[in-house]
């Protein structure tokens, strides 16, 4: 086989599913590492693109203990595989605030964390953690331009540091920063950008050492991680890097990371010449993105996706394009935090050979807790 990609008895692999390939992904974790010099504790990777416990398995092993999650069962498993600290950075309301407090009485060796960015959160927070006898440490999540969530970066920051102060079972631990909407292409631009929005960041967290000497700075994802490794005293959340997909390695050519899963689909349908059906369907790929921009797929040339339903996808192709039924398509996301959120599990490769199957566990929104 001439193709990295190709898998032995890929008829024994159903479709569509998703593959992972072994060697690209522990390559990737061992970029990250070599990107900031060997320093785990100044990686905190994002669970939401992988949502398996083999996965952090793998994290642990290399001493990476410290992550973010976006929600209870991402946190929980984190917690199961042996995590120090697990950051859950969306912001808590209704149940999921109980649900956190269990968390912690369940899993006491593992420090959990939460972000805020208002008063309300603050009390009601405070209040189930009474309830429960709990203490939460608290990150303030600041909004330096994607308007997302957060509280902006001027004297309301202090305001609320103050006010966690005054509530007896939370503690501050310090500033929450997600700037995903630096995209640039060009790698100094986007980094001139990030540091731009980050001037009024760094002079509240260097005002607020003065009391909280120990301050910590949660940094962004993929898209600034080569900006906020470069800087002292930030923590960074990459979390797309671990499996990579088509669209950031469209947007950030200095990150040498590796397209470690891909869709495997098939040809199910030729209903007119130069139309081709692939059993590839909005269930199957995330379909946030315009159609042009779903996945891209390395052993066909020449093709445009046209369309999607539930089940199907209809690609245009040259007339003369040597397909057929049942031919395997091999395809790179856009968008792969999405795509795995849709599978149950994956299927490992290592050697072009199929050697696992890893549950994707916390796709669901509740496990135990």
């Amino acid at each position: 086989m001439n193709n990295w990609y190709e898998i032995d008895r890929i008829q024994d692999i159903d479709s569509p599913s998703l593959v992972l390939y072994k060697n690209h992904f522990e390559h990737n974790l061992h970029k990250m590492l070599e990107m900031v010099n060997n320093q785990p504790e100044i990686l905190m990777p994002h669970i939401k693109t992988n949502k398996m416990p083999k996965v952090l398995n793998h994290f642990i092993a290399l001493g990476i203990l410290n992550f973010k999650a976006s929600t209870i069962s991402e946190a929980e498993i984190a917690a199961k595989a042996g995590a120090v600290s697990v950051l859950l950075a969306h912001q808590l309301v209704g149940p999921k605030i109980d649900r956190f407090c269990n968390l912690i009485n369940h899993f006491p060796e593992t420090q959990f964390l939460t972000i805020v960015d208002n008063k309300l959160s603050v009390r009601l927070l405070n209040e189930a953690a009474q309830k429960h006898h709990v203490e939460i440490g608290i990150f303030i999540d600041v909004n330096n331009g994607m308007n997302r969530s957060g509280i902006e970066p001027n004297n309301n920051v202090y305001e609320l540091v103050d006010n966690i102060k005054s509530h007896n079972n939370l503690y501050f631990k310090g500033l929450h920063v997600y700037d995903g909407h630096f995209r640039d292409p060009n790698f100094q631009e986007r980094k001139n950008r990030i540091e731009d929005s980050f001037s009024e960041i760094i002079t509240i967290q260097n005002s607020l050492k003065k009391s909280y000497p120990n301050i910590q700075l949660i940094c962004g994802g993929t898209p600034s991680f080569t900006s906020h490794l470069l800087e002292p005293n930030r923590i960074c959340s990459p979390g797309t890097c671990v499996f990579w997909d088509f669209g950031y390695n469209e947007k950030l050519a200095e990150q040498q990371f590796k397209f470690a899963v891909l869709v495997i689909t098939r040809v199910v349908s030729m209903p007119k010449k130069g139309i081709v059906t692939i059993d590839l369907g909005h269930k199957a790929v995330a379909s946030e993105n315009p159609i042009d921009k779903r996945i891209r797929f390395l052993n066909l040339s020449k093709y445009t996706l046209l369309s999607q339903s539930e089940e199907h996808g209809v690609l245009s192709v040259e007339h003369d394009s040597k397909i057929e039924i049942g031919d395997v398509l091999y395809g790179v996301p856009y968008h792969i935090c999405p795509t795995i959120n849709l599978y149950d599990d994956i299927t490992v490769i290592s050697d072009s050979k199929n050697i696992d199957v890893w549950e994707i566990s916390a796709r669901k929104r509740k496990l135990t807790i």
